[in-house]
């Protein structure tokens, strides 16, 4: 006797001492019952995941000496994002932001975002809905990890891949991204990107990048205190050639215990040359030091050095399209591009915690790293806290002192209020 059970012909023994008929029903409810399983499964996975959401408000006043308006923004950016439990190793996530802007609108939030306010010192910050991550996981073993779709990708201190998380609308990434940690004290990472999502959102042409990307990057621990991470990091952007890059470097960081306290030491160095469709050819150098000491009484002092290398000609100087530019050379943002004679940076850092507020100043030196040319000095100054568990405060001000007719004098205020659940 055959049996045919989706699609499928099942033969059937007339004398095998069980009923025909009781084989047929068994096979038949086993069949279903792994269906019924399995879709139990799934829809379990997508209904016990977790949601959460951010409600994070600020207001940003700027000053700029060289634009006769002050501009005032007050935005409110929600963020909701979903996480499904995991069904068969896989797993997804969501994440919708919407920019609000409230009352307080004189600005100008940058790349044609708002056409009619140029009259107003920028505020990146453009109003409106964006789609911020969306992706799948795949955790193939234990040691092995794979992600497809849109997503954040944070890598080091973000000097050359971050979110540019300060800003309201994040920057993220669509491609596949994969982890492991097969080799023994090794994090490995690489990642193929083919769009950029940048802060300025869907609406204008600098809002998306189409890239031929490849990043990767391998953070070897070498004992408990020390780690040494190479990386090479190649950009092909199709839509502004200027940020074809191809950068190789590694960063060292540790410290160790002493009698008074805590020494915390980064070196980094690295060298970049033009990549893909860039339209000029160049060779330029990064070089990063810094230390700092955590004393037993919560006080940090800290010193360092970065240095991007210039060129003799425009367009030669070192770049990082990818970075999280704001937490690198003062809150001002006076460098977010690379000056055509490169920058040096020389700073020193103060942070001190005093109950549940903490402190930080920054004073910056910055100077051309090719010639002798002076651009100016920056102090930065924070003050912040959380409280019951699912807020925060913080009040934030930047004052950039120009040493160039290049650079305007521009000071910048901030209060921001956060809350998440």
């Amino acid at each position: 006797m055959t049996i045919r059970y989706c699609d499928c012909a099942i033969a059937v023994p007339r004398k095998c001492g069980i009923p025909a008929r009781l084989i047929v029903f068994v096979m038949v409810s086993s069949a279903a019952t792994a269906v019924a399983q399995e879709s139990t499964d799934f829809g379990a996975a997508v209904t016990s995941g977790k949601a959460a959401v951010n409600l994070r408000y600020r207001y940003e006043q700027v000053d700029e000496d060289s634009i006769a308006e002050t501009a005032n923004a007050s935005t409110a950016r929600l963020r909701l994002n979903y996480r499904t439990g995991q069904w068969r190793n896989w797993s997804a996530f969501a994440e919708f932001d919407h920019l609000f802007h409230i009352v307080l609108t004189d600005f100008n939030s940058g790349a044609g975002t708002s056409p009619n306010k140029t009259q107003y010192p920028v505020v990146a910050d453009p109003k409106g809905p964006d789609l911020n991550q969306l992706y799948l996981d795949y955790a193939a073993t234990p040691d092995w990890k794979i992600r497809v779709g849109r997503q954040r990708i944070l890598l080091d201190n973000q000097r050359f891949v971050g979110g540019v998380g300060w800003r309201q609308n994040e920057q993220t990434y669509d491609g596949v991204s994969v982890t492991t940690t097969a080799l023994r004290n090794t994090h490995v990472f690489y990642s193929y990107i083919n769009t950029v999502r940048r802060i300025f959102g869907e609406r204008v042409p600098a809002g998306r990048n189409e890239t031929d990307t490849h990043l990767l990057n391998a953070k070897v621990e070498l004992n408990d205190n020390w780690t040494l991470t190479p990386y090479l990091y190649y950009i092909d952007n199709d839509d502004v050639p200027e940020f074809s890059t191809s950068t190789i470097g590694a960063r060292i960081e540790g410290g160790f215990e002493t009698d008074a306290g805590k020494i915390a030491l980064v070196g980094e160095f690295a060298t970049q040359a033009d990549a893909g469709n860039a339209p000029v050819n160049y060779d330029a150098q990064y070089a990063h030091i810094d230390a700092g000491w955590t004393m037993s009484n919560g006080l940090t002092l800290g010193l360092g050095f970065e240095s991007l290398g210039g060129g003799s000609n425009p367009g030669e100087a070192f770049r990082t399209p990818l970075a999280t530019l704001h937490a690198f050379q003062g809150w001002a943002d006076k460098f977010l591009t690379t000056p055509a004679g490169g920058i040096d940076d020389i700073y020193a850092t103060g942070k001190y915690g005093f109950g549940k507020w903490n402190l930080t100043a920054v004073y910056h030196d910055f100077s051309a790293e090719t010639g002798s040319g002076d651009y100016g000095t920056e102090l930065d100054v924070s003050i912040g806290r959380s409280f019951m568990k699912n807020y925060g405060v913080l009040f934030k001000a930047a004052f950039f002192n120009s040493d160039s007719v290049a650079f305007t004098d521009t000071n910048k205020f901030w209060i921001m209020l956060t809350a998440s659940y």
